[in-house]
């Protein structure tokens, strides 16, 4: 199963959502994106049956590692590439909303030629 873009955005939310606190919830992943609960459970029950998260009977979200290697890879790029944008002069805001863009589509090749040049 290849992902899409907005599996690839749910995966990264329930990364960045377990870095901040003990447990994901459906319901933290719906507020933090700004989604209804209905369209986090339809991505939810794909991603579980798509071998990339596990939901336990209480309800929390865990990554398999499949679905960490993804959401690493995408979360690197997107921290990556804001500092890269603001070290060239993008503001902060700016730069965060494009390599939101940007994280998703950027091949590894030139992501890694990016990451080669020096930043301050």
């Amino acid at each position: 199963m290849v992902l899409q873009e907005s599996g690839e955005m749910y995966l990264e939310t329930i990364l960045v959502l377990s870095e901040q606190q003990a447990h994901v919830r459906s319901i933290d992943v719906s507020e933090y994106m700004g989604y209804s609960k209905p369209s986090v459970s339809r991505a939810v029950g794909l991603l579980r049956d798509g071998g990339y998260l596990n939901m336990d009977r209480n309800g929390y979200l865990t990554l398999t590692d499949a679905g960490m290697e993804i959401a690493g890879k995408i979360y690197e790029r997107h921290k990556y590439l804001t500092k890269f944008f603001v070290h060239i002069g993008v503001s902060p805001e700016v730069a965060a909303q494009d390599a939101c863009k940007i994280e998703h589509i950027i091949s590894d090749e030139t992501f890694r030629a990016i990451k080669r040049i020096p930043l301050k």
